[in-house]
């Protein structure tokens, strides 16, 4: 069996001192200015048709200490605005691979808090982390262990619009193994009525835990709203009140999409879904909410590595493949299919449910592609494209 090697973030909780926590605060807004300094620094340039590199800045950083104005930046680790340099020179590679936007400056209120240290800024020894410049260990609360013998690379510490605190931990994890293979295959229709069908007839409750929340949410934002606007205490906890509400509904749908996707990949071998373009899909007015609170974008991107991780094949499914509209039993593919018609008869007389069907179809074709290659195109008139492809492993970045 191949030997991989997964590096994992163990996340957990902390809680800091008085002195720690204005440490990390003076930490995150000098990483954010000097991101912002960087940022401006190379948008001037490209004014000018030059370009600027990860050096450069690196640079214009050593310069920027030197100076009257800037010289707080010496008061803090260097290795976090270091690392705020080279998050921006990934920014700008991924703009220029047309895979992200152009990157965008920070800001005070609406950015997230955060600075990464590397082995030369912490001290990992006996289960306690010290950060740079600080003279005792953070208080975290170790609700899970670290893989044994595991040393962090790498160490993240944010805080969140609700103020809690969190450090992650970037460590390789040798538990991460291929499992043995199994015969079982899957395929997997997303949806509103239930988040999950699966071809096997089972159904996922959809939680909504957006809507549980509502009216908790819609009154912690009335409350907001009513506060004078600037950084006064009272708009601060107003602000931080509301933001724990989105903490809840965020944790809560978290979880239970790590718990659904951990089960689909050890149960199967072979998971099939469907490749729906859920950006466009939220710009309409009457889905949007309900679509984001569903989060089928989170679904397929935590299947996706966690297939890697423990080699498993993913499938995507052409998003034109009609699974709704075609007979898993004879092949007959209907005219039409209102998203109102949940159970429908064929002229064969098999009396289907819509989402169970259309899991069927789904495993259908994606078995198909599987063997015979990604260019089956089953029942589709559509010039171009094809019905299913394999997904590549995707690695996760440090």
């Amino acid at each position: 069996m191949k030997t991989t090697h997964v590096k994992r973030a163990f996340k957990y909780r902390f809680h800091p001192t008085d002195a720690q926590a204005a440490e990390l605060s003076r930490t995150f807004g000098c990483v954010r200015k000097v991101y912002n300094l960087a940022l401006a620094a190379r948008t001037a340039a490209w004014t000018r048709q030059e370009r600027v590199n990860y050096n450069q800045t690196s640079a214009m950083l050593t310069a920027w200490k030197k100076t009257e104005e800037l010289a707080y930046l010496n008061d803090v680790s260097s290795v976090p605005l270091q690392q705020a340099l080279r998050h921006l020179q990934t920014a700008f590679t991924n703009f220029f691979g047309k895979r992200a936007k152009y990157p965008r400056f920070k800001s005070r209120k609406k950015s997230r808090k955060s600075a990464e240290y590397t082995t030369s800024a912490f001290r990992f020894k006996d289960g306690n982390l010290t950060l740079a410049k600080m003279a005792q260990p953070l208080d975290i609360v170790w609700s899970r262990p670290l893989p044994e013998g595991a040393s962090p690379s790498t160490v993240t510490v944010s805080q969140d619009a609700a103020g809690r605190w969190h450090v992650s931990l970037l460590c390789e994890d040798p538990t991460v193994k291929p499992l043995p293979a199994a015969d079982a295959a899957v395929g997997i229709d997303v949806g509103l009525d239930h988040l999950l069908t699966l071809s096997t007839g089972e159904k996922v409750a959809n939680p909504r835990y957006e809507r549980r929340d509502r009216a908790r949410l819609a009154r912690a934002q009335r409350q907001l709203a009513r506060k004078a606007k600037g950084d006064g205490a009272n708009r601060v906890k107003a602000r931080r009140k509301a933001a724990r509400v989105y903490a809840r509904i965020t944790d809560r749908r978290r979880d239970l999409l790590h718990k659904l996707t951990t089960r689909l990949v050890r149960e199967n071998q072979t998971i099939v879904i469907e490749d729906l373009a859920v950006r466009n899909m939220v710009k309409n007015g009457k889905l949007a909410r309900a679509i984001s609170d569903a989060a089928w974008s989170q679904f397929r991107s935590m299947l996706e590595y966690k297939a890697a991780w423990y080699g498993r094949e993913v499938i995507a499914v052409d998003r034109w493949f009609p699974s709704s509209r075609l007979c898993s039993a004879c092949g007959t593919v209907q005219d039409r299919m209102p998203l109102h018609v949940r159970e429908w008869t064929c002229d064969c007389g098999t009396t289907h449910d819509r989402d169970v069907n259309a899991a069927k179809n789904l495993l259908a074709v994606g078995l198909t592609a599987s063997v015979c290659g990604a260019g089956v195109r089953p029942q589709r008139s559509t010039p171009g494209g094809r019905s299913a492809m394999k997904q590549k492993p995707l690695q996760r970045e440090p």
